[in-house]
């Protein structure tokens, strides 16, 4: 998969995640009372996941995938 296409996919989750976040703050508070477990235990943690992923993930992805250089083989005589 191609790096823009990781980064149009975070970006729509984050956006799509983010949007019941403005009826949660925006909203009458009686109606919004029953929704707070929902905002609290998945749609925050979803929202920093990717935002944070977005922000540092080409540096996380380095830092796990960072190739050894190949040892020279020791030869023997």
């Amino acid at each position: 998969m191609k790096e823009s296409t990781k980064r149009t996919i975070l970006r729509t989750i984050h956006i799509i995640f983010g949007l019941p976040l403005i009826g949660y703050i925006y909203g009458p508070q009686e109606e919004v009372a029953q929704y707070v477990n929902v905002h609290r235990y998945f749609l925050l943690p979803v929202l920093l996941i990717t935002g944070f992923w977005m922000w540092q993930g080409p540096r996380i992805g380095r830092l796990f995938s960072s190739k050894k250089s190949p040892q020279p083989s020791e030869q023997t005589s």
